[in-house]
């Protein structure tokens, strides 16, 4: 891989990585959002509260920059390494849905995380190579 090309690469991975944190973020957002709902919202309040609910609002906002930042890093990247790493998106929503929504971790979901860790740094390895 050329030097130019490496930077590329690089610079895509990071802004990749960046997508997971907004992804993640924009996740618990909604998630939170959606106590504003009340018990049983209809279609249209649902749709409606999108754009009422500032918790829903900022979660959708951060899930579209988060979108443009991965059309920009598909340019440049390769889809082969970068959507992979995208996966840790999953890692970041345990990790934040226990501290914040005190949601519970247990060995089986602490080993799937791990299996998702290991297998994007398999295919990072791989696609150096």
């Amino acid at each position: 891989m050329q030097p130019a090309e490496h930077h590329h690469q690089t610079r895509a991975l990071l802004i990749v990585l960046l997508c997971t944190l907004f992804n993640a973020a924009s996740q618990i957002f909604i998630k939170l959002g959606t106590t504003a709902l009340g018990q049983n919202p209809s279609m249209m309040q649902t749709a409606a509260g999108i754009f009422t609910v500032p918790m829903l609002f900022a979660g959708y906002a951060l899930l579209g920059l988060s979108t443009v930042l991965f059309v920009l890093a598909l340019r440049k990247g390769d889809l082969s390494l970068l959507y992979p790493v995208f996966t840790l998106t999953y890692v970041w929503v345990a990790i934040l849905s226990v501290e914040i929504l005190h949601e519970t971790m247990n060995h089986v979901k602490i080993a799937g995380l791990a299996i998702i860790m290991a297998g994007v740094a398999v295919l990072g390895r791989a696609s150096r190579q």
